[in-house]
C-alpha cells in the first residue's frame, strides 16, 4: 500500500485480476480486507481509495496454531471447510465499471423498494413487533405461506426461516445424518453442495436433461447409495433453467417414497416466472399426502436480498425434527422482519410488483436472446426457460472457461463459470449469464458484446 499516496485511486479489480492472473473473487476478497483494516475506502460509482490512516495499524499476531486446531482429532481425518467458491462468487459485488451477469439477485429498479420501506415502517409500528415470536412463526405469516404453495398444506405444517438458503442448511441437517449420501441434481446450485458439505453429507449426482431430473437414474442413484433425501429444483432449475416433465413430477415422489426418502423441492423461482409463461405447474408439495416432499419457499428473490424470509413446509415427524433443529441454531426468526414480510405480501402493491417482475423479466429475456443471436449464436440454448434470471450456456469442447471468465472480467463483464455446479469433473464446459442485476437493457446487450470480445480472443 505505500506506493499509494492517501487519496490515491488504486487500479480497478479488472486490471489486478489481469496484473495478477488471480480469480475475481480472490480480489473482492483483498479488497474487502483492505476496507476492514481501514487502509482503503471503497466509492461507489468512482473506485477505491487509499484511505488516511486514523490510527496504527495494529501488529499481526501468529496464527498459525489454528491449523493444528482446526484439524487434529484423534481416529478422523482431517477435516476440510466446505468449498463456497460458488457462494461466494454469486454474492460477490461487482466493481462499477464491470457490468454484473453473474448476480443472482434482482437490480434495485427491479425491487419493490417503496413497498419495502412503507411495509416496514407500518410492522415497527405495530404492538409487540420487537417482542419474541413463536418459535414456528407468525401465525398469519405461516398461513399465508400455506395457501400461497397450496394443495393440502396447512398453516400447522409450516415453519419460517431466514432465507431459503437458512432453509437448505435446517433440512439437510434435520433430515440426513452426517457421513451420509444426499441426491442433488447435476449441475446443480452451488449453495446446495456447499450446505451438504458443511453438514458433513456426500453430495451424489443425478442428472438433468431437457425435461428435467432423468427418473431413472434418480431410481438407480437410490438403490445404490440408500440416501434418505434428493434436492431437486423443479421449477426453473439453477443452472439450467429447466422446469420437470409433467409426466417426472409423480415419478419423482414415487420413487423417493418407495426408497423410504425425502424429497426436498427448493422452489425459489416460483415468483420469477415471466409475464408470457404459460401456466405453472404446482408444487410437488402440493400433491404429496405421504410427506415425502419438504418444501423451501422464499420471498428472497423477489423481493430484496435483506427480506431473509422463507418457508419450509413438511408433515409429520419431519416437522417437528426441522423445528428443533432451527430452535437450536437460531432461536427464530426476528418478529419485525416476519411483520415486515406479512405487512409486504398483504398489501395491493405485492400482486402489482409481482406482475410488473414478470414483463421486466421478459423484457430482459428476449433483449439477451437478441444479443446473444446477434454476437454469440452458436451458444443460444435450443430452449429457452420462461422464469428465472439466466442462461446455461453451453461452450464448444476443449474451452477452458475459467480462463474466459478471467477474460471476461478483464473486458469489463462478469460471468459465472460452470465448473461450481457440478460435483464432480464437469461432462463439458458451460457458462452462465444472468440478466436480472444489469442496470438495464442497454446494459445487458453492452456486456454480451464485452462478453463477445473476450471468446474471440480466446478462441
Amino acid at each position: 500500500m505505500d506506493r499509494y499516496s492517501v487519496g490515491e485511486k488504486l487500479p480497478s479489480s479488472r486490471s489486478l485480476v489481469d496484473r495478477h492472473r488471480v480469480s475475481p473473487v480472490t480480489v473482492s476478497r483483498a479488497m474487502a480486507t483492505l476496507a476492514a483494516e481501514g487502509l482503503v475506502v471503497s466509492r461507489p460509482g468512482a473506485g477505491v481509495y487509499r484511505a488516511d490512516p486514523t490510527r496504527p495499524v495494529p501488529a499481526t499476531g501468529d496464527t498459525s496454531w489454528q491449523e493444528v486446531a482446526l484439524s487434529a482429532e484423534p481416529g478422523l481425518p482431517p477435516r476440510r471447510s466446505p468449498d463456497a467458491t460458488g457462494v461466494l462468487s454469486a454474492l460477490a459485488v461487482a466493481p462499477p465499471e464491470v457490468i454484473d451477469l453473474n448476480s443472482g439477485y434482482l437490480h434495485p429498479s427491479l425491487q419493490p423498494e417503496r413497498a419495502l420501506a412503507t411495509a416496514l415502517t407500518r410492522a415497527g409500528r405495530r404492538p409487540g413487533a420487537w417482542e419474541r415470536p413463536p418459535i414456528e412463526g407468525l401465525t398469519e405469516l405461516r398461513a399465508w405461506f400455506a395457501r400461497d404453495i397450496g394443495g393440502a398444506v396447512a398453516t400447522s405444517d409450516v415453519l419460517i426461516t431466514a432465507g431459503g438458503q437458512n432453509a437448505l442448511t435446517t433440512a439437510l441437517r434435520s433430515l440426513v445424518a452426517p457421513g451420509s449420501p444426499v441426491l442433488v441434481e447435476s449441475p446443480t446450485y452451488p449453495g446446495i453442495l456447499a450446505v451438504a458439505q458443511a453438514a458433513g453429507l456426500r453430495p451424489v449426482p443425478v442428472p438433468v436433461d431437457a425435461d428435467g431430473v432423468r427418473t431413472d437414474l434418480l431410481a438407480d442413484a437410490f438403490a445404490a447409495t440408500r440416501a434418505r433425501a434428493f434436492v431437486c429444483q423443479p421449477l426453473f432449475q439453477n443452472p439450467t433453467g429447466t422446469v420437470l416433465a409433467p409426466e417426472r413430477r409423480a415419478e419423482v415422489v414415487r420413487i423417493a417414497h418407495a426408497a423410504g426418502a425425502f424429497v426436498l423441492e427448493d422452489d425459489y423461482a416460483r415468483r420469477l416466472v415471466h409475464g408470457d409463461a404459460p401456466p405453472l405447474p404446482a408444487p410437488l408439495a402440493a400433491d404429496d399426502p405421504n410427506g415425502v416432499v419438504v418444501h423451501i419457499r422464499s420471498l428472497t428473490k423477489a423481493g430484496s436480498p435483506s427480506l431473509r424470509v422463507a418457508a419450509l413446509a413438511a408433515r409429520g415427524p419431519a416437522f417437528e425434527r426441522l423445528r428443533a433443529v432451527q430452535a437450536v441454531d437460531s432461536f427464530f426468526v426476528p418478529r419485525v422482519l416476519q411483520e415486515t414480510a406479512l405487512q409486504l405480501v398483504g398489501a395491493p402493491g405485492w400482486p402489482r410488483h409481482l406482475r410488473a417482475l414478470g414483463v421486466a423479466l421478459r423484457d430482459r429475456r428476449r433483449v439477451m436472446v437478441d444479443a446473444l443471436t446477434r454476437l454469440l449464436p452458436e451458444l443460444l440454448p435450443a430452449r429457452l426457460p420462461y422464469g428465472g434470471y439466466h442462461f446455461w450456456l453451453r461452450l464448444p469442447d476443449g474451452r477452458d472457461v475459467r480462463a474466459l471468465t478471467s477474460a471476461a472480467l478483464r473486458a469489463g463483464v462478469a460471468v459465472t463459470p460452470g465448473p461450481g455446479y457440478f460435483t464432480a469433473e464437469p461432462p463439458a464446459p458451460y457458462l452462465r449469464v444472468g440478466y436480472a442485476y444489469a442496470e438495464g437493457p442497454e446494459r445487458l446487450v453492452e456486456g454480451v458484446e464485452r462478453l463477445r470480445r473476450a471468446y474471440t480472443e480466446h478462441a
